[in-house]
């Protein structure tokens, strides 16, 4: 399997830094018009300064490190990439979650599967009583034959799987995430299938994740997931439970493609008109925490990329948390957030409006 692209680190990418990200994204060029501030959309919305509601995810990024190196990754992700969560950090995430009620544990990389410790994990998250979300991106289930045991492993944990699939054909595919995806893709779908993923009745939730191929919002969720559901089952005999549309966020490598194809102004011109209060006042920070692989606290999956922790200075690491003081906090905003609040909205969960 060809990778779609290489890490912005290995290739020494000015935009591999999250300072410089947020440089272009706050920066305004002598040819382009002043985009408005995200905190002052807020305002006329009478939602700002944004404030958490019950916690409901907690995500856990368990390492930059994955098998796939895709265009739009906004993790930066790849096989390059030696960012891991150590067990000892695992561990202060079940000493907490130990302490919180009903949560779902999201899980998510780079490929979560190539940490070490990944099964001990889920097995010690399994023991705790807590929802399992794993973000698995199908083609590690077949990219080795110790990942071949994957779909048996989350049925017998009854792990929730949630994987990106850009479209449903193969030039879509392999154009945003590499050469020989999207058939990998299908034979790990047929793999969760079989022991019952997607099938009705079975208990074990199989959702699908679609953000556009290029700088374009996505289409009403409901429309697409139908047509998911009918080309993927016609072409290939595979099912899933409901179809994820998440916006492509302007950070990291969809950033570069942005830039370097001269669509970044036009598209965050599309993000801050299509600005919609009844989405901003659902977005997944209000009521997620997002762990970093080495312990650092963050409001949601984004911020964690742009180097965004928590307002609460003294609570920053999974280490020393103070969950009390967490509840009261400002949640970090920056002009990255209008990905989130455009037309439907975009979570980790979806469409969100």
């Amino acid at each position: 399997m060809a990778l779609a692209t290489t890490s912005l680190r290995s290739r020494g990418n000015d935009l591999s830094h999250a300072d410089l990200q947020l440089k272009v994204l706050n920066t305004t060029t002598a040819d382009a018009s002043a985009l408005p501030r995200f905190a002052d959309a807020l305002r006329k919305a009478d939602l700002y300064p944004l404030r958490p509601t019950a916690l409901e995810i907690f995500q856990v990024n368990l390492g930059k490190m994955c098998n796939q190196a895709c265009r739009h990754c906004h993790v930066d992700a790849g096989p390059d990439r030696k960012e891991i969560m150590t067990r000892a950090t695992m561990q202060a995430c079940l000493d907490v979650l130990a302490t919180l009620g009903d949560v779902t544990v999201d899980l998510t990389g780079g490929a979560p599967e190539m940490n070490p410790d990944f099964r001990w994990f889920v097995q010690e998250i399994h023991a705790l009583g807590k929802k399992i979300m794993v973000r698995c991106n199908l083609t590690i289930i077949v990219a080795n034959p110790k990942y071949h045991d994957l779909p048996e492993f989350f049925r017998d944990h009854q792990v929730h799987v949630v994987s990106s699939l850009p479209f449903y054909d193969a030039r879509h595919t392999d154009r945003q995430r590499g050469a020989g995806v999207y058939d990998d893709s299908m034979r790990a779908m047929a793999m969760l299938n079989a022991v019952g993923y997607g099938q009705e009745g079975s208990g074990l939730r199989f959702d699908l994740v679609y953000n556009p191929v290029g700088a374009l919002l996505p289409g009403p969720q409901a429309a697409l997931e139908a047509d998911f559901k009918r080309e993927l089952h016609r072409k290939h005999g595979v099912v899933f439970n409901n179809l994820i549309c998440i916006t492509n966020m302007p950070i990291s490598r969809f950033l570069e493609f942005l830039v370097d194809s001269g669509n970044y102004q036009a598209y965050m011109e599309k993000l801050v008109n299509a600005f919609n209060p009844a989405a901003a006042a659902g977005v997944m920070c209000r009521n997620t925490l997002s762990v970093g692989w080495d312990g650092a606290l963050y409001d949601c999956d984004f911020n964690q990329m742009l180097d965004l922790p928590v307002a609460v200075a003294a609570s920053r690491s999974i280490l020393n948390v103070d969950l009390e003081a967490l509840r009261d906090r400002t949640i970090v905003v920056n002009q990255h957030c209008y990905g989130c609040t455009a037309g439907a909205g975009s979570s980790c969960g979806g469409q969100i409006a």
